[in-house]
């Protein structure tokens, strides 16, 4: 009998990473069983909102000029505020990033002396200049606007309740709530944490809107936010909900009075959501959301492995291998700057595009220290395809996400091990 084909051979990995690899993944098989079944129930509440919106193929055909009448356009629309339980949603490919997602509800929702209070600490670094808390005057941040901000601190991780009872006043129109971790090392929330605070907020002041910053949480649970009291939630379509296959856009979803506001301000006020071309990329977007279900928990899958393999290593983890998940970050706690640029290097070695270039820190805009970012993707800054990225600042921790496939993800971490090993940081 032949002896079966090792194809990790041909990516120099060790036989020692290997084993290590194999004991990991035996540990972990009962959390992919729960993956899995989570995923069952978010692909079926997919699936009955397209059949509910009745989908046919003539809805993938897209508009040009103004975009009048584009049935596909509010066909999609309408399948995430399904799929999602709110009240309606705006599903659009020219929407830049999440970051541009969020700061459409923002600018769309408040108004001149108003104020956001942010109850989970600062917001991720790209929402800075927008709020105002950095850059400079003048730029059209909320600030410049007349619109206020506050924010309160985690306490431990969690939601400091008497703080966030305190923090709002007669100015708060809108709390902000950033379910994932982004660049801190603290747990993401969960549907339930989110539902609890939602009830706090709305029993403190029955008029303020709850927001919630969504990107790298979509289909992490069975429920999303708005299907627990929240009113207006956000993310991009280069994360989870696009499934992998789309090429740029982001989503907002909510409460149908406040949608139309921010459509005025993603368009302009009396057209909204009337207009804008979908140029022909309908069919992606409905496709990438049928998948997403699926792509979301092969990328789960990766970051339990990862965490597993890490700390069988001696690295700190955050979530650990059997905490609970609420998004689809993976974070790494290094020792220096070295260990934190090989790992992404490795990360990036074992990547399908540019495998063959090595990321190296830089400045990188809308960031206040050298960030590394190793993704060799099919979709530029997709971070549902396998990334990795880090502020090179202490505590030195990478930041990894994503994965089409877990079998991507399993070999990226073995390339990253054996960069750490190679690079003379890691013994084994």
């Amino acid at each position: 009998m032949e002896n079966k084909r090792n194809n990790f051979n041909e990516f120099n990995i060790s036989p020692s990473i290997i084993n290590k690899v194999k004991e990991a993944e035996e540990a972990v098989k009962k959390s992919f069983s729960h993956i899995e079944s989570i995923r069952e129930q978010n692909q079926l509440k997919v699936i009955r909102a397209m059949q509910m919106e009745k989908l046919s193929d003539t809805h993938f055909s897209g508009t040009t000029g103004y975009g009048y009448n584009d049935r596909g356009r509010e066909i999609l629309d309408a399948v995430f505020a399904h799929a999602f339980g709110s009240e309606d949603a705006l599903v659009r490919h020219s929407i830049t990033c999440g970051s541009h997602a969020l700061s459409l509800c923002l600018f769309g929702i408040l108004r001149p002396g108003d104020e956001l209070l942010s109850i989970t600490g600062k917001p991720y670094d790209t929402l800075e200049e927008v709020i105002g808390i950095r850059g400079r005057e003048g730029d059209g941040s909320l600030k410049d606007y007349g619109i206020t901000y506050s924010q309160v601190e985690l306490k431990d991780g969690i939601i400091d309740d008497d703080s966030v009872k305190k923090a709002i006043n007669d100015k708060t129109r809108l709390v902000f709530i950033q379910r994932s971790r982004g660049y801190a090392w603290r747990p993401a929330l969960t549907i339930d944490e989110i539902e609890r605070v939602v009830k706090l907020v709305k029993a403190e002041k029955h008029d303020v809107f709850v927001m919630v910053d969504n990107c790298y949480g979509e289909f992490v649970e069975d429920r999303e936010p708005t299907e627990v009291g929240v009113d207006i939630m956000a993310g991009s379509l280069i994360k989870n909900p696009g499934g992998g296959i789309v090429p740029s856009g982001g989503y907002i979803a909510g409460k149908k009075d406040l949608i139309e506001k921010i459509s005025y301000r993603m368009t302009l006020p009396g057209l909204g959501r009337e207009v804008g071309a979908t140029l022909g990329q309908n069919r992606l977007l409905f496709q990438g959301f049928f998948l997403a279900p699926h792509v979301v928990a092969e990328s789960l899958k990766g970051a339990v492995f990862t965490a597993q393999l890490m700390q069988n290593l001696g690295f700190t983890t955050h979530p650990g291998p059997f905490d609970p998940r609420c998004d689809i970050i993976q974070a790494i706690r290094f020792n220096n700057e070295n260990e934190v640029i090989a790992f992404c290097q490795g990360i990036q070695k074992g990547s399908p595009v540019d495998s063959y270039v090595r990321p190296e820190p830089w400045d990188m805009p809308g960031y206040d220290s050298p960030v590394i970012m190793a993704a060799g993707a099919f979709i530029q800054g997709s971070s549902i395809e396998l990334s990795a990225d880090a502020p090179i600042r202490a505590p030195y921790t990478v930041y990894m996400q994503g994965g089409l496939v877990y079998e991507h993800v399993k070999l990226g971490v073995m390339c990253a091990v054996q960069e750490l090993v190679d690079n003379g940081v890691l013994y084994l």
